[in-house]
């Protein structure tokens, strides 16, 4: 008997009874038969598949009177604040098709025109969309953001400071602070330090208590530091830390989780010293990245590597610096 089964990547693989195909040549009906399944299976593969590749459409999420989430599309979850006369949008989502989505989600909330679009930071799912805004947009980012746009990233080269792209990178960048109106709305703009990447910034609502964070917190996953960017975990926790003290935020917008409170904030802090301080005492042991992986889950493996070369590559600058 012929049997199918879905993997969980989604794809169909048929198996006889006992586990292998079929040697003896069958008959013409059970050929026909089999073929006819076959077809059956194939077709009914390439229809969930595409299903399950299938995008869901943007959606604003209220969070408080003027301040939204954005949700589906291609790209990160980003944000809206409706200010008196203009709206400042945070992150860009990916395609074409979703910055449209969102711009029409926007009209159906706010009167007002897109006057703003700051990028939390440099990740293609949260700038990628910059460039089908409309021009009059302002882009706004931490001058390491901007730096990054133009920087080979993973192998692939940037194409943002080709003419048709360039009008649509950060033309307003800061280093520390910017406070930001609309209107009488203010918006502040926190750089607290490096961390996923060297180049997070948090958009922050202070009368509304909302603060939108980026990629600087991961729900379900380990946290994901970019070392190709410079991010390093253990300037993350000071970056996190130095945030928490300093803005009385109440909710927490990322680009791949739920909101959450200041509570999930510092368990995630937390969580992090807790696997720098097992490497650390691994490295500490004279294991080898290796073997240092084989103590953790397989999906923090990223994570754990990153960590076990900040330790060993501070552990070989405090050797050379001191010889003796």
């Amino acid at each position: 008997m012929i049997v199918w089964r879905r993997n969980c990547n989604g794809m169909i693989s048929i198996f006889s009874e006992n586990g292998d195909f079929p040697t003896q040549k069958p008959s013409n009906m059970k050929t026909i038969k089999y073929t006819g399944a076959l077809l059956l299976i194939v077709f009914t593969s390439v229809i969930l598949t595409a299903q399950e590749r299938e995008t869901i459409p943007v959606s604003l999420e209220k969070i408080t009177e003027s301040v939204y989430q954005i949700n589906g599309g291609q790209g990160a979850n980003g944000g809206v604040i409706i200010g008196e006369n203009e709206v400042l949008v945070i992150d860009a989502k990916m395609s074409e098709e979703s910055v449209n989505q969102t711009i029409e989600a926007i009209k159906g909330v706010a009167d007002e025109a897109i006057s703003y679009l700051v990028n939390t930071h440099s990740d293609g799912d949260h700038i990628m969309g910059n460039r089908y805004f409309p021009s009059s947009v302002t882009f706004v980012a931490h001058k390491n953001c901007r730096d990054d746009f133009f920087k080979e990233n993973f192998g692939r080269e940037s194409d943002w400071d080709e003419p048709e792209f360039y009008p649509f990178t950060p033309t307003l960048t800061f280093s520390k602070n910017l406070n930001m109106w609309l209107g009488k709305e203010k918006v502040e703009l926190h750089y607290f330090g490096a961390g996923h990447t060297t180049g997070d910034i948090v958009v922050f609502h202070p009368e509304q208590k909302v603060a939108f964070i980026g990629d600087l917190y991961f729900n379900g996953r380990p946290q994901l530091i970019h070392s190709n960017k410079n991010g390093n975990s253990f300037e993350y926790v000071k970056t996190l830390t130095k945030m928490l003290d300093t803005l009385d935020a109440e909710i927490f917008i990322s680009g791949h989780s739920d909101p959450v409170g200041r509570d999930e904030i510092k368990k995630h802090i937390q969580v992090m010293v807790e696997r720098q301080s097992k490497v650390k005492e691994l490295v500490s042991q004279g294991k080898t990245l290796e073997e240092v992986l084989g103590e953790f889950d397989k999906n923090e493996s990223r994570l754990v590597t990153s960590i076990y070369n900040e330790i060993t590559e501070q552990d070989a600058a405090q050797s050379t610096e001191n010889p003796y």
